[in-house]
């Protein structure tokens, strides 16, 4: 499915941040997907690939492709490993766009998805997210993934569950890798963020609703072409464990402004 023919040519910038370790020579491949969609489309973009410690030598395959290859492209490096939701953080909070998308390294998401979300934004919400539960996406896979595709719907349901269950969240696709902002919603929501992991999201999401941000679901095709290696049992503990933290915080933060009882007062004065 090819992506909506809209005239944006008067849209403000918009950044796209893809957080990257250790991707290997693969990462050639999204350069060329990449450069190749930036040169088709009318709109302003930045891109920004931030190397969350990588030590494969990403960095430097990327600062060559760049110097072959003039695109509006940012490197972003540092030495140590800290896990995607701290890259995802530094790459949106050093964006120059008013509007900031992220999505994963090996764009699982296709180019018409990144823009009907950025489409959502240009559109006047300051949060949208890919949802894999809306009614209009799709799912594309070959027959012998089918088996697979059932067991990580299955893990996903009760993944979504668990997070209902501990965070004030209602039914929303928490980990599809593709979200977007507002620069201004990027102000409000990014700096007191705390989750390093694949955490983050559930703790972006938690945080938007707090602060009455709408949060817009948008629909995307979702293609299984090989076996997935982040959704395996030591990434869902780990995930599990952040958000666990997460609700502890927020217990905390609730009973800090706690506001006194008439009586405290009165004993007070």
């Amino acid at each position: 499915m090819e992506a909506e023919s809209v005239e944006h040519k008067d849209v403000a910038l918009t950044s796209l941040v893809l957080p990257a370790y250790n991707p290997g020579p693969g990462i050639a491949r999204t350069w060329r997907e990449l450069t190749s969609f930036l040169r088709g489309r009318p709109e302003s973009w930045e891109v920004i690939f931030v190397c969350d410690g990588c030590t494969d030598g990403t960095p430097e395959r990327l600062h060559e492709l760049s110097r072959e290859d003039r695109a509006p492209v940012r490197i972003l490096s540092y030495p140590q490993n800290q896990g995607k939701g701290y890259a995802v953080r530094h790459g949106l909070l050093a964006a120059r766009g008013a509007y900031r998308l992220f999505t994963d390294v090996d764009l699982a998401y296709g180019w018409d998805d990144v823009v009907r979300v950025a489409q959502t934004l240009w559109s006047g919400a300051e949060v949208a997210i890919a949802s894999r539960r809306h009614e209009d996406s799709k799912l594309i896979l070959p027959q012998r993934l089918q088996g697979y595709a059932y067991r990580r719907h299955l893990q996903s349901q009760i993944f979504s569950f668990i997070v209902r269950m501990l965070l004030p969240l209602p039914d929303f696709d928490t980990q599809a890798g593709l979200k977007g902002l507002t620069a201004r919603a990027a102000r409000t929501v990014l700096p007191p963020l705390e989750c390093k992991g694949f955490g983050f999201d559930c703790e972006l999401l938690v945080t938007c609703v707090r602060q009455g941000l709408p949060v817009v679901e948008v629909p995307v095709t979702v293609r299984f072409e090989d076996v997935a290696s982040t959704t395996g049992f030591k990434a869902a503990r780990s995930m599990l464990a952040e958000i666990w933290q997460m609700r502890r915080r927020q217990k905390v933060a609730v009973v800090s402004h706690t506001p006194p009882a008439d009586s405290d007062i009165a004993a007070a004065a």
